[in-house]
Order: C-alpha cells, then sequence, then structure tokens
C-alpha cells in the first residue's frame, strides 16, 4: 500500500502547480485527517458549529509545513472532490491562521482541471464574497469548541510560493532524519 503522504509526488512544476491529496470534500461538515502512521484518513471530528467545508480540503505530498503536519491546501473546484483524490492545483494564494498559539498556513489554489476555476492566477480575482467565505469559515469553525481561531487577509500567490518551498525542503530534511 503507497502512503498518500510519503509515496506521492508532489509534482513536476513546483512550487506553483503541484499535486494535493483531499482529505475533506466542499460541503463537508466532517474533517477526515490524514494519519501520518498509517496513511489512512481517520475521523478527526464532525464540526460542533453549523459550517462546511467551502472548498475541497487536503494537502501537498512530501512537505512539512510549521504546524508539524503536511501542508494544507484549498482548492476551489466546482465540485466535491472524494477523499483521497489526487488534484492537480495552482496556487493563487495564501491564508495564515494563528491556531492554538502556532501558524497554520493554507495554500489557496485552483483545480488545473475545472474550466470554472482554471484561469484564476490570483486569489484577488475572485468574488469578494469566495474570500470573504472562506476566511469566515476558519474564524468560525471552531467558535462552539470554545476555541479562537486568528486568520489574516488572503495574500497573493508569490506570498504562498515560499511558504511551498520551505515545506518541501523541510519535509525533505526530516525524511533524511527519519521521522518520529
Amino acid at each position: 500500500m503507497i502512503h498518500p503522504w510519503h509515496d506521492v509526488t508532489p509534482g513536476e512544476n513546483l512550487p506553483s502547480e503541484f499535486n494535493a491529496l483531499v482529505e475533506i470534500p466542499m460541503g463537508s461538515s466532517v474533517k477526515y485527517e490524514l494519519d501520518k502512521r498509517t496513511g489512512l484518513l481517520k475521523l478527526d471530528r464532525v464540526l460542533y458549529s453549523a459550517v462546511f467545508y467551502p472548498a475541497n480540503y487536503g494537502f501537498i505530498p512530501q512537505t512539512l509545513a510549521e504546524d508539524d503536519d503536511p501542508l494544507d491546501v484549498l482548492v476551489l473546484c466546482q465540485e466535491p472532490l472524494s477523499p483521497l483524490t489526487l488534484v492537480s492545483a495552482r496556487a493563487i494564494g495564501l491564508m495564515t491562521m494563528i491556531d492554538a498559539g502556532k501558524r497554520d498556513h493554507k495554500i489557496l489554489a485552483v483545480a488545473v482541471n475545472d474550466p470554472e476555476f482554471n484561469s484564476f492566477q490570483e486569489a484577488s480575482e475572485l468574488p469578494p464574497h469566495r474570500l470573504m467565505m472562506l476566511r469566515r469559515f476558519f474564524q468560525d469553525y471552531k467558535l462552539l469548541e470554545g476555541k479562537s481561531v486568528e486568520v489574516d487577509e488572503i495574500q497573493a500567490a508569490a506570498l504562498a510560493l515560499p511558504i511551498i518551498e520551505d515545506a518541501l525542503q523541510h519535509y525533505s530534511q526530516h525524511r533524511r532524519r527519519g521521522f518520529h
């Protein structure tokens, strides 16, 4: 069995285009998370608030972010994508949160093979309401758990690229030393 985090290539046109693995389909209120040891998806929780994921949510393989998880990615697409779907994506922005005192970057991307979204190059080209929905989801989704999250304004694609490069490099360094 292949491990989705370790054995799937992050892509060939890095860092602007990459492979993303979906954990949570757009429209879901179920938070699945990669079990880093087994590579299986596990139920983390059903969201406590009456909200749903506004985009397909997953990660870029062979990355390690500052929160010691694979780098998160929100993939905009017309349709909800099934968990563990591999999707070619292009970065169009960066959203950074402070969650439990740690920076938690989310790459905002579009599905390259979706004609409704693949012409977008920058998050700022999206309807302003779409950007507000993305930020608001992450501001609200933990409220009924008694947790608060700070969400910065969505930044340009150029600011996402060094975050992706750092996460790829961080993963490579840890892979050589072995994960614990």
